[in-house]
C-alpha cells in the first residue's frame, strides 16, 4: 500500500547552488547520503525537519555513469522523480508492473537514507518521469 509522498527528487549539477535557493525559501538541509548503486549523492531538504515531512531531495552525480547523468545531459537540472513510501515494496513492484509501469530495478536497492530500500519505475510517455518506491525498516508514515 502507498503510505504517502516521501520526497520529490530534483536532479542538480551543483547541489551547493541549489541548496542556497532552498535556504532562501526557508528550507533546511536534513539528512544526506549516497546511493552507490545509482552513483548519486542526495541531500534531503524540508521546512520542519521532522522525519515524516515530505522533502525535496537534491540528487547529484558522484560518477560519470551516474543514473542521473542522462537526465542532466538531456534536460538539464530539474524535476527528476516522485518518491512514494510503501509498506511492502515487493507487493507494490508487482502491482505497478501489472498496471504497465516500466520497472527499472530488478530488485530493491539500498537508498540514500539509513534503513531505506528503493526501486524505480518509469511512467512512460504519458508523464515522462520516474516514480521511486521507498520502504523503510521503520515506516515514517502510518496508514491511520
Amino acid at each position: 500500500m502507498i503510505l504517502g509522498i516521501d520526497h520529490v527528487g530534483v536532479a542538480v549539477k551543483d547541489p551547493e547552488a541549489a541548496g542556497k535557493l532552498l535556504t532562501a525559501l526557508g528550507m533546511a538541509q536534513g539528512e544526506t547520503g549516497t546511493a552507490d548503486e545509482y552513483g548519486v549523492a542526495c541531500e534531503f531538504w524540508g521546512l520542519s525537519g521532522k522525519p515524516d515531512e515530505v522533502a525535496v531531495e537534491l540528487v547529484s552525480p558522484t560518477r560519470e555513469d551516474s543514473s542521473v547523468q542522462s537526465q542532466l545531459a538531456k534536460k538539464g537540472p530539474g524535476a527528476y522523480h516522485i518518491a512514494l513510501e510503501v509498506d511492502d515494496i515487493a507487493a507494490e513492484m508487482t502491482r505497478l508492473r501489472s498496471q504497465g509501469f516500466v520497472q527499472l530495478d530488478a530488485e530493491p536497492c539500498a537508498g540514500a537514507r539509513e534503513g531505506m530500500r528503493v526501486a524505480f519505475f518509469y511512467l512512460g510517455r504519458a508523464a515522462g518521469f520516474l516514480i521511486e518506491l521507498v520502504q523503510y525498516d521503520t515506516p515514517r508514515r502510518t496508514t491511520s
